[in-house]
């Protein structure tokens, strides 16, 4: 018998620029999985932007989510602080330039999503894609990176 890794994150928020696609999906897709396995898990996610405080997730992200059965129009964009970085054990980062960002407010404990299943390659904005297509294969992408994150960081896998 393998004895698994005891593991004593208790939190993540994700973060990307406005908290409007990326981040919440990620803190969606996070979420099921954590309950699926019975874990207590903090899970939330915030942008580095102001633009968007009090907003819902844009509704590609919202119709993108529900079609993978994970419902976030619930959620509400808001933006990162630094108590964030006390409240939350990782921090993980969509892309280079969140990255950049939280590490310039202060935080220590940030890594990239894409570090968990994509060479460190950044989870692109969905914006930059023609279409509804863009958000299903940013989906995609968040979906296994974050599938491999919580196999690493919560089952000790």
């Amino acid at each position: 018998m393998v004895a698994k890794k005891w593991v004593t994150m208790q939190s993540v928020l994700f973060v990307c620029l406005g908290n409007i696609c990326r981040s919440p999906i990620a803190e969606g897709v996070a979420k099921e999985l954590i309950e699926s396995h019975a874990l207590h898990v903090t899970i939330d996610s915030a942008g580095t932007g102001d633009w968007h405080i009090g907003e819902p997730p844009c509704k590609n992200s919202i119709k993108v989510a529900k079609e993978h059965g994970v419902d976030i129009s619930h959620l509400r964009a808001r933006k990162v602080t630094k108590e964030d970085f006390e409240k939350f054990d990782l921090l993980v980062a969509l892309d280079a330039n969140n990255l950049a960002d939280l590490v310039a407010m202060g935080a220590k404990n940030v890594v990239k999503l894409g570090s968990f299943g994509y060479d460190g390659k950044d989870v692109p904005d969905p914006y930059f894609f023609r279409g509804f297509e863009g958000f299903e294969r940013v989906y995609e992408m968040i979906e296994s990176c974050v599938a491999n994150l919580v196999k690493e960081k919560f089952l000790g896998e």
